[in-house]
């Protein structure tokens, strides 16, 4: 009953194979190999456009941080969501890897970005003054920290609001899958055609060992150089790219992400329904995705503690249950049945 996070997942095993094949004979380095090559095809039709490139981490925080050094310089700031995960769960990386910009934290419920917060926000940039410190990139992040998704009508109107005031737009998607398994929306309907700039697209979450892959679409493809530099300069470009592909590759073929994607919300879906169904027990947030925020008496969260399910307590008198691509309807069922014993 391990319900602590999608990263406490076991890879998928068509990774594990992938990495297997891999294994044999010679591959150019740092990226000049036969499998990222392959990858960038299967991106290509993933997206459904070839105006893009693209660079693997092994980590969100990496390529989040990478991406958005590109984005703001060392006297600008990102406007993002006060309970975004490059604010809380980071540890400074975003302010470390640009330098010393700033995260400027906007309000809104269930970690989703309120529009007046946005449009005040936008409204005060004064990029001649100063002592001002200018926006100059937007991040949101889908799912949120909470769980929950923004629709890509929210995502296109927000990014357009961005790029009306000079902005650039970097979307955290290291649930990605998720968002697009809850809301029905295609992998380009949600990044480059909303308008966004930069994604971070996470597989680890959803099966691979540990591959995020930064896009960068369009216009933002003229910091492809840059990103390479920064990449060599602290430590994340990997000499044998080729097994980070392999992830890639195997998780992008036959669309297996978003089918462990769709697995894990649907699981998520049955225990958000099977414990809300219990006496004192409500949920905090919409579950849109893989994730269950929920409130709980403290004695049946002992209770269940006891019984050896593993969950995390979270900020809003709530706790988080995680269901992975891997979590089982045993898990789920031996869950309620500690609830309802």
């Amino acid at each position: 009953m391990d319900f602590s996070s999608d990263t406490s997942a076991p890879a998928h095993p068509a990774v594990i194979d992938a990495l297997a094949r891999v294994n044999s004979g010679m591959e150019g380095s740092y990226g000049n190999d036969s499998v990222t090559a392959r990858v960038r095809k299967l991106l290509a039709q993933t997206f459904e456009t070839d105006d893009f490139d693209m660079w693997m981490c092994a980590s969100g925080t990496a390529s989040n941080a990478l991406a958005l050094a590109l984005l703001c310089p060392p006297t600008g700031a990102i406007l993002c969501h006060a309970e975004a995960h490059i604010e809380r769960d980071e540890r400074g990386a975003p302010e470390f890897f640009t330098g010393g910009g700033k995260l400027a934290l906007l309000k809104g419920d269930a970690a989703r970005i309120d529009e007046q917060a946005l449009r005040k926000a936008l409204a005060s940039i004064q990029r001649d003054f100063v002592h001002e410190t200018p926006a100059h990139a937007l991040s949101l992040t889908n799912l949120t920290e909470c769980g929950t998704a923004y629709p890509t009508e929210q995502i296109k109107h927000y990014a357009a609001l961005a790029h009306e005031s000079g902005l650039t737009v970097h979307l955290d998607g290291a649930r990605f899958g998720n968002a697009l398994a809850s809301t029905g929306a295609s992998p380009a309907q949600m990044s480059w055609q909303a308008g966004v700039d930069i994604l971070t697209f996470g597989l680890t979450k959803t099966g691979a060992i540990g591959c995020e892959i930064i896009l960068l679409f369009g216009k933002s493809r003229a910091k492809f150089a840059e990103l390479q530099a920064r990449a060599k300069r602290s430590g994340h470009m990997p000499p044998k790219m080729r097994y980070l592909a392999a992830q890639a590759e195997a998780m992008l073929t036959g669309e297996l992400w978003l089918t462990l994607a769709k697995t894990a919300n649907a699981q998520a879906t049955r225990l958000a329904n099977a414990l809300s169904a219990q006496p004192d027990v409500s949920l905090r947030y919409p579950v849109d995705g893989n994730e269950v925020f929920i409130a709980l008496p403290d004695a049946l969260a002992e209770k269940l503690q006891k019984a050896g399910a593993k969950f995390y307590s979270w900020p809003g008198d709530c706790y988080r249950f995680v269901c992975a691509w891997s979590t089982t309807e045993a898990e789920i069922d031996a869950l309620v049945d500690v609830v309802a014993g």
